[in-house]
């Protein structure tokens, strides 16, 4: 039998080939540029201030939405689908949690991560010992209105099928993915930003999900919004 041969590129020599990576460069310096420009638009999105005082249920007891900021100015929210009757966690975010990086850079940037979920606390408990998740704080949404109101549990009997920003009508009732991002200003939380599908797989490192928020990642080079400094001043 005749050996496959693999698919592979085109082999070139040196000098072709650096030509073909500089008109690359070139692309993807272009696509970088798109990239920043639309993060600057994301900053500049408004935002609607929540009239809900949603609870959650966590190891030490119920947290509000305020709570989780933990005292910071910024909150991400990671949607991750765990429905009720579920004995284990949906196995792409569990995917996407386990391709987070060090995400230290957040807390001094003023900014909180946590996931939240359906399912009782006790089973995300169990499920978070069981991958070794230790460093997440992880709440439970059982008996509020939350994930309904930000479209990740579907269940038409509940509110209206969207996911995407787009209606669903007939939509199984399920769990989906998202994750969205809240400011605080004193006592006052307000929501930003939400993305779903495929517009979260990938924010997974801490300037990813930075360019998510009001803020950003607060660099010098970042046009800044709303006439705040590029380094804001907490208080």
């Amino acid at each position: 039998m005749p050996t496959k041969t693999l698919p592979h590129p085109r082999i070139l020599s040196r000098s072709p080939w650096l030509a073909a990576r500089l008109k690359l460069l070139q692309h993807e310096k272009k696509a970088l540029k798109e990239y920043d420009r639309v993060s600057a638009e994301r900053r500049r999105l408004p935002m609607v201030r929540l009239e809900k005082n949603y609870v959650f249920a966590g190891p030490k007891g119920p947290l509000s939405l305020r709570d989780l900021f933990a005292g910071r100015r910024q909150l991400i929210v990671y949607h991750f689908m765990f429905d009720p009757k579920w004995t284990e966690g949906c196995p792409s975010c569990t995917g996407y949690v386990n391709a987070l990086g060090d995400l230290s850079l957040l807390a001094k940037r003023h900014t909180t991560f946590a996931l939240i979920s359906r399912a009782p606390l006790v089973k995300l408990r169990t499920y978070q010992h069981k991958m070794d998740w230790k460093k997440l704080t992880w709440v439970s949404s059982s008996g509020s209105d939350f994930n309904y109101d930000f479209h990740v549990t579907i269940d038409e009997k509940v509110v209206p099928a969207e996911y995407n920003f787009r209606k669903l009508p007939g939509h199984n009732p399920g769990e989906l993915p998202g994750l969205s991002v809240f400011f605080r200003v004193g006592r006052e939380v307000f929501h930003t930003y939400s993305a779903y599908a495929r517009g979260v797989e990938s924010v997974t490192d801490a300037y990813a999900l930075l360019d998510r928020t009001p803020y950003g990642r607060q660099e010098d080079w970042e046009s800044s919004p709303r006439g705040w400094p590029q380094k804001p001043t907490y208080g």
